[in-house]
């Protein structure tokens, strides 16, 4: 069935309100709720259903300006369920405001599922699977009570001269009975700035930014291979691209979102080092995207050497944490390069056919009351799943009742070269009652840049931590922590002590480390720091209960 999208009414001060445009009263609909604002394009309301489209009129006719946003219907809608529609700007002519960089010519605004909007984040989430960016948001936060104060002082930053002005909704979900109090705009004066209405003029098209082609991927459109790698690393990267794998992961790596994306990216960069691809990608798309992308491109080459039977389920498990395995399985075998590699990737997808965790298994935790314990009960209740020691969430709240109460020592474990903010981030996590930083006790020797007794200093910061976790509460180890050999010393002492353990890895570009060093106050000799970053192995999920990532600007963005 096809949904007239309403007319959204004007806030009471919206400039560009006309005698035939409907204004709100009041803003008492939205006082005390938590608001989303996001910017009003200058384009087409446009609704996309699983078999069809149409402009804000239900009988909309054929425009030249409509050809893109069909054929990206043609694409995302055999994904979009029965009953669902897509709210969105057709942003493909230009009309008063001129674009230059889009992400792509057609934004989301909103996601119906028959007669209630969905809230907002979860908006966002089925426009990124779909491969469609949602509209800007200028502004999230709480309405005070006086309504329209925010929004107001709003109003008065935005250039006008680029932006045609805001949307206002709830941050959760309402129905359509309550769009009319739920949702309001406010548009800037004169607002249609050409003499001839849009639908008559020559079409010309607004212009697309580099984005425009990781969205061109998402929503399963074709692979520009020297586009893809121009918006993942501008400054270029440090090995070749691989323009036939990434097209041949873009056919075998689903219809389209984020795994879609992930896998095409990992194809076309798969030559590259794990641990400096990581930050790089960060940079431009996200931590998570970046983490997972990196992992790819890393683990892939596990999966084409030989492997012992025995053991390989409960590695492609553990690997599962880390990466999605079928996209994992389709790089390999995109990227073999002898017979015997394709057969190792042929036989390695084999096994991970139909691993797929216990049903439940998170939700068995979810109750829990202290957040540490649940982390814990979920992390053991996957490691004896992949030793295969439970086949199911009811078995797993057996084998994790000794976690269930959080009686059990914390555990943080800094990893990053020097210079990757270990330190500074350290201060802000929670509850840590003791430190023990390897740089502190060579400096009580005497220097601290010296590791000409690091056996020395390792064995005695071993005995500290043990003595730490003995005592209970929470330690933390302030370390490079470089390598999973350095790493699993550390956690033999956790496991003694029945600890819980967080990675928590600085993510940071090599050329940041460089600049970071020069001003610090102990700086690493330049030799070793660059000794650091090529030994620099980061950990992947799964290697501890948790792993936290944190980019350069010291805040954490993945929890796994």
């Amino acid at each position: 069935m096809r949904t007239h999208y309403p007319r959204t009414p004007h806030v009471p001060w919206s400039p560009g309100a006309t005698s035939d445009d409907v204004r709100v009263g009041d803003l008492a609909g939205l006082s005390g709720r938590e608001v989303v604002v996001t910017e009003k394009l200058d384009g087409e309301n446009t609704t996309l259903y699983g078999d069809g489209l149409h402009a804000r009129s239900l009988d909309s006719a054929h425009h030249p300006s409509r050809g893109w946003v069909k054929a990206l219907q043609g694409r995302i809608g055999p994904r979009i369920p029965a009953g669902r529609r897509i709210c969105g700007e057709n942003v493909y002519a230009r009309h008063s405001i001129p674009y230059d960089e889009l992400e792509g010519y057609f934004y989301g605004f909103s996601v119906w599922d028959g007669d209630r909007c969905l809230p907002w984040d979860e908006t966002v989430a089925v426009l990124r699977e779909l491969g469609v960016p949602a509209v800007p948001v200028l502004w999230r936060g709480a309405l005070d009570a006086r309504g329209g104060k925010a929004l107001r002082a709003l109003a008065k930053g935005l250039d006008t001269g680029r932006v045609e002005g805001y949307v206002v909704r709830p941050a959760e979900g309402f129905g359509a009975a309550e769009f009319g109090r739920s949702v309001a705009k406010w548009v800037r004066a004169g607002h249609v700035t050409t003499g001839t209405h849009w639908m008559h003029e020559r079409v010309v098209p607004n212009g697309l930014g580099p984005r425009a082609a990781l969205w061109q991927v998402r929503s399963g459109g074709p692979v520009d291979a020297s586009a893809l790698a121009a918006a993942a690393l501008p400054d270029g990267p440090a090995a070749a691209p691989d323009a036939d794998a990434a097209v041949a992961m873009g056919d075998r790596s689903g219809p389209g979102g984020d795994a879609r994306l992930d896998g095409v990216l990992a194809g076309l960069l798969h030559r590259e080092r794990r641990a400096t691809l990581m930050p790089r990608l960060a940079r431009t798309l996200g931590l998570p995207a970046g983490r997972r992308i990196a992992d790819l491109v890393g683990l892939h080459r596990s999966v084409l050497r030989p492997y012992p039977d025995a053991e390989r389920r409960t590695g492609l498990i553990r690997m599962s944490y880390a990466a999605d395995l079928s996209t994992l399985h389709a790089l390999a075998a995109t990227v073999a390069g002898t017979d015997e590699e394709r057969e190792q990737a042929e036989w390695s997808a084999l096994h991970a056919d139909g691993l797929t965790e216990p049903a439940g298994l998170r939700e068995a935790f979810a109750g829990l009351p202290d957040a540490d314990a649940r982390d814990r009960c979920l992390a053991e209740a996957r490691e004896a799943w992949a030793l295969g020691r439970i086949t199911s969430a009811e078995e797993a709240v057996a084998a994790t009742w000794r976690w269930r109460d959080g009686d059990f020592p914390r555990l943080f474990v800094m990893v990053g070269p020097s210079g990757s903010g270990k330190s500074t981030l350290a201060r802000a996590l929670p509850g840590v009652g003791v430190t023990v930083s390897l740089d502190d006790l060579r400096e009580a020797r005497g220097s601290r840049t010296d590791q000409s007794a690091n056996e020395e200093v390792v064995r005695e910061g071993h005995e500290r931590l043990d003595r730490a976790l003995a005592a209970g509460g929470t330690t933390l180890w302030d370390a490079t922590s470089l390598t999973p050999r350095q790493r699993s010393s550390v956690h033999a002492v956790a496991a003694r002590r029945n600890a819980l353990v967080t990675h928590v890895v600085t993510v940071v570009e090599a050329d940041e480390l460089v600049r970071r060093n020069g001003r610090r106050e102990h700086p690493v000799p330049p030799k070793v720091l660059t000794e650091q970053i090529r030994r620099y192995v980061p950990p992947c999920p799964g290697e501890a209960h948790r792993t936290w990532y944190a980019g350069p600007d010291g805040t954490v963005g993945e929890r796994v």
